[in-house]
This record gives structure tokens, sequence and C-alpha cells, in this order.
């Protein structure tokens, strides 16, 4: 190819980034992105550090505190990271801070077991860090040094003397950086919490001196504690949690599990205390040697007849609570924010381990174990059941129009790209929507009323329930196990409910099922919350919408002026159709909440108590959060 301008490519063009400044330049492939997620995974790197010297029985207790000049600070009790000379000839707590791949988790003898790559951990945060300071406590002495953007401006100083030990690391994200550099606290407190859960008897302390805000986490029981507290808002089936536990070929299991009266199963797994939200070996399993220990019982005891079928998974998990832990040398994630567990031999040793102890508890209690069996059976006939409905509801073709609900106004574009629907509460706000929406690419699905709360449903009766079937049906992706998402007609589904109590408890109920039943569409991005406005406020010749009664607050307070004309819309219904484009449908002006799964546990745990069967927890909740939160459910 002969050369013209724009077109060269040789090795001239090849860069190389020397140390962290390939960080800088690339940070989303170290801390997976520049947005809230990634600010606070450096808060979490940090604290694994703390988690290792924890596990290997170093370190008792540590701190994390938010302060109010936008500075985190992470202060352990473990060993402190060693400031000898390393080989390089510089000390060895400046090789951690300021080169990729250095640390004492490399098979250097340092960890048996650590959450991962943490020695690119420390100096990850230092390049991502306007500035950083690390005290190490150790030998009678106190060492410290500063970086900025990375880079040593200081030398290690001895600037004191202790009797403590461990070490504090305290740093500012760098604006350069990220777009937001003030750390949302509810991630790391949920992270601290399964922390501590993970390891019984690790003392946390959590404080944000922005708001006031403190937690002590201290879980004696590990697992036990932790299922239980997952189970609080639900009503058990056996009294206390199971717990499995053994070690084999250098891996050590954790298993506890708990089966309660409800229809959903919640299996949270975690490698070396990293939470594996794609689950993988260790995971998969728990699920076989569940199954199979169930089944054998079940025939042993005559409680399954020969004439039976065998019981699924799906049948013995149903209303199961499971925590799987694993702690491993060598642990394989797959993908670079490592969510999901590799290694192979895992999968054996989880499921004989289960094998054999849950089959030991049944033996032993017979009374609970008849009562687990039962559980299974009288799913699996549920579960033949929902088969027969779900036929009902899956799609048989993109381009059939009479396997679409009827209720459903749908757009004129096949392209699931730029397609999108809204499901909107009642039918007089669907009227609205259908007038005002752009026909090309918005379709409208209206729902009558309040649909069927899913967390106290089986899944044969979810399945008849006809607003429920009309959503599934439209989105063309099956449901439960069948969904996939690579089949949906739209890549966004918009709810769209009322701005008031009524219209939020629509969206739970909506956002339940999806997060129950069809959870991949949450995992994709496709799913949203509409945000229509709740006031119209004029004055003189000018007019402005208003969301929220705070924001209705705070506009009064701002104007201090006579004259003010609000309408207040009780219902989407109110608003004509110009207003319901203006404000909520038109792409260029409206403003959508995505929902994400950030934090399934959290997630799981907001569901249970919002929608499940036991008042206190509930009311407990509700009292703790109703003045923090104006969007509960998203």
């Amino acid at each position: 190819m002969p050369k013209t301008p724009g077109n060269e490519y040789d090795a001239s063009q090849i860069q190389v980034l020397e140390g962290l400044e390939a960080v800088r330049k690339r940070p989303g492939m170290y801390i997976g992105s520049t947005s809230m997620a990634g600010l606070v995974h450096l808060v979490y790197e940090i604290v694994d550090n703390a988690v290792d010297e924890a596990m290997g029985g170093f370190c008792t207790h540590f701190e994390v505190v938010l302060e109010e000049d936008g500075t985190c600070r992470v202060t352990d009790n473990g060993r402190g990271i060693p400031t000898d000379l390393h080989a390089t000839g510089r000390p060895a707590v400046e090789v951690v801070m300021t080169k990729l791949h250095a640390g004492g988790k490399f098979g250097a003898g340092g960890y048996k077991v650590s959450g991962g790559l943490h020695g690119v951990g420390l100096s990850v945060v230092n390049a991502l860090s306007a500035w950083t300071e690390v005290e190490v406590r150790h030998d009678g002495k106190v060492f410290r040094q500063r970086y900025e953007r990375g880079e040593p401006v200081t030398d290690l100083e001895v600037t004191g003397t202790t009797k403590d030990h461990g070490t504090t690391v305290t740093f500012l994200p760098d604006a350069e950086i990220f777009g937001d550099t003030r750390f949302e606290a509810a991630p790391i407190v949920q992270r601290l919490r399964e922390i501590a859960f993970l390891n019984g008897g690790l003392s946390i302390r959590f404080t944000d001196r922005r708001t006031g805000e403190e937690y002590r986490f201290l879980y004696e029981g590990g697992l036990a504690s932790f299922t239980g507290w997952l189970n609080r808002a639900k009503e058990a089936l056996i009294p206390k949690p199971i717990m499995l536990m053994g070690d084999r070929d250098g891996v050590t299991v954790r298993v506890a599990l708990q089966w309660n009266l409800g229809y959903q199963e919640t299996i949270l797994s975690f490698a070396n205390t990293i939470r594996t939200t794609e689950g993988g070996t260790h995971e998969t399993g728990l699920r076989s040697g569940l199954t199979r220990v169930v089944n054998d019982y079940a025939r042993k005891q005559n409680i399954l007849k020969d004439s039976d079928g065998n019981l699924s998974g799906e049948d013995v998990r149903e209303g199961l609570t499971a925590v799987v832990s694993v702690l491993l040398p060598d642990p394989e994630f797959e993908g670079q924010t490592k969510t999901k567990l590799g290694n192979a031999e895992v999968r054996g040793i989880v499921e004989a381990l289960t094998s054999d102890g849950l089959g030991s508890f049944l033996e032993e209690n017979p009374a609970l174990a008849r009562r687990i069996a039962e559980k299974a059976i009288s799913a699996s006939r549920a579960r033949d059941a929902a088969r027969k409905a779900r036929e009902l509801t899956r799609r048989k073709s993109a381009l059939e129009s009479n396997a679409l609900p009827g209720k459903l106004t749908d757009c004129i574009s096949r392209d699931p790209e730029e397609s999108e629907i809204f499901l909107v509460e009642g039918e007089s706000a669907g009227g609205s929507a259908k007038q005002g929406r752009d026909r090309r690419f918005q379709a409208i699905l209206p729902l009558r009323g309040k649909i069927l709360n899913v967390e106290k449903a089986r899944v044969d009766r979810m399945l008849a329930n006809e607003e429920i079937r009309a959503m599934i049906t439209a989105m063309g992706t099956g449901v439960g196990a069948d969904c996939d998402e690579t089949k949906a007609r739209y890549r966004r589904l918009i709810l769209l409910t009322d701005a008031d109590q009524d219209g939020s408890h629509i969206r739970t109920l909506l956002l339940t099922f999806l997060y129950r039943h069809m959870k991949p569409l949450i995992t994709a991005g496709y799913v949203y919350v509409a945000q229509p406005p709740l006031y119209l406020v004029a004055h003189g010749k000018t007019s402005r919408y208003l969301y929220s009664d705070q924001e209705l607050e705070s506009y009064l307070g701002d104007i201090g002026h006579d004259n003010i004309r609000i309408q207040r819309f009780k219902g989407l219904g109110e608003m004509n159709p110009d207003q319901l484009w203006n404000t909520t449908l038109d792409p260029e002006s409206r403003t959508l909440l995505q929902i994400t799964e950030e934090d399934a546990i959290a997630a799981d745990e907001i569901f249970t108590i919002l929608m499940g069967d036991q008042v206190e927890p509930r009311r407990e909740f509700i009292q703790q959060n109703a003045l923090l939160v104006r969007n509960l459910d998203v």
C-alpha cells in the first residue's frame, strides 16, 4: 500500500507506557471504569490487603474513614508492609506502591491465600490518586512516605516510635481521572459487612465524617451469621443454618445453608473473600451436590416414589439461602474484574463436601430432612404446572404479530437496538403515552393496577397472571431459566409509573418481578425507570416541572415570590400527550435511571424486606431509611 497522509503505521507509532503511566492512560483496564464503581474499587483494593493479613492470622481489626476533605483512610493492625531495602535498591513499601505486579502474593511465600491482584492494587490506587500517604508501623518505628499521582515526593522517613503494628493508607482520588471524586458510602458499607461475615471474628469499623455515619461489624458466627442475616425477613423452614466445612488439597471450603418457606433461591459465592457474581466452579459443585444428596435421601426414605421422576436442582433450591466460600492458593478468575471462579478442581471438592456433610445432616435430623424433601417435591409439582403456563408466554417469532399481547401498541421499528418499550401504569396513562410517543421506535404496554407480588407466589401462579404474561410475551426473551436477553425485542425496557407513593409501590413490584424472573435484562443494562414530574410550577410567564416534594420545597425556598401557581399531577393520566412527551418520553429532554446490579446482596435484601411476609424487618427498614432516600427501589 502506498504511503499517504493518515495511513502510516510503523515502529514509530508503537507506544510504550512505562510504570504507572499505563494505569493513568487506561484506568478502566485496572478498576473497571472511572465511574462511582471504579472509585469505590480503589477502597476495596486497600481493604483487601487488610483482609489478606486477617486470613493469614496477622490482623484482627481494620477501619475505613471517609474524611470531609474527600480523602479515604484505611488502617489495619497487620504486620505492616515491609520497609527494608528491596533487591531494586528501594524500600519494599515504595516498590509495592509504585510498581505493577509487585507484592507478597505472587508465590514468594508472603501469603498462603489472597484475594488476587493486590500487588497491582496498591500501585493502581497510588497511580489514580492526586496524592497518597502510606504509614507503616512495625519494629517499634513509624515510617511514612508521600506520593503524588504515583510518584514518590518524599523518601521513606522514620517519623516516630510506636508499640503498634500495621499499615495506614490515605489517598485523595484524582479529579483528572474521575468525574466525581465523592465516595458513595453505601456500597463500601455493604462490602465491609460481607467481609466481616466471611471472616468470623474480624472487627471492622466504618466512619463517614461527612455525615457522622458509623458502623461496626463483628460476626463470630461467620457464614452461619451471614445466612441468618440474609434470611432475617423470611420465615425459616429449618431453625438455623446448616454449616459444612472442610479442607482438601489445599482448598478450604465453608458452606452455610438454610431453607425458608419462600420460593426464591439466593446463592452467594466467594473465592478468597472476593464476591464471584457470575458464580463459577464452587457454585456448580454446591448445586450438583445438593441435588444429588436430596434426591438420594428422598428415594431412600420413600418420600420420592419409584414412579416419580428425579427432583431437579431448581426444585431442591426453592426457598434456599446459601453462602459458599472457598480459600485457595492460586485462584483463576475469568474476566478482568474477577467475577467467575474457573479452577476446575474446586467443583469436585465442593460437591464432595456438600454431599458428605449434608447427607450426614439429613440422616441425623430426620424431621428437618423430611421438611426439606417435601418442599422440593411440592416445588417439582408446581414446576410441572409452570412449564405448561410458560409455553403460553414463549415468543413464537419476532414477526408474528398474533403472538403479541393485544394491549401492546408496538413500534414500527423491528431493530431492537433502537426500540424501547414503556410499561405504563394504568389505562389512562397508557392512552396519553400512546398519543405522546414517537411511534417509530417507542412501544407502549399499559398495565392494569398493581401486578402480582411475585415474592409471595410460586412460578405457576405468576405465569397465570395476565399482566405478567403480557410483559414476558412483549419482550420475547422467555422467563426464568429460559430468559435470554439476546432475544429481547427492545433494548430499553422503561418503567413508567406515577411519581407518588402508589407509583413507587407499583415500580417496586415490577422491579421485584424483573429481578427474580428476568434478571438477565437487568444484568445487560436494559431496564430503566422513567422520571415523570410531580409538579408544574408557573410564575409569571415562566413555568418549570419539578420532580419531587423536596425539589418543590427547595424551589419555593429560593424564589420567595408571590403569585406562584402550582399544579400537582395526581397521575400520569392528568398530563396531556405533549407534556408527557416533553418531560418523560423525548430522548432529548427526559431523564432515565438505569437499573444496575452493582450489589445483588443489597437488592435481594431490599426486595425481600419490602415484599416479604415479615412485618418487623419492613417497619425497621422504612424507619431507618425514610429520611435518607427518595427513590427507594432504584
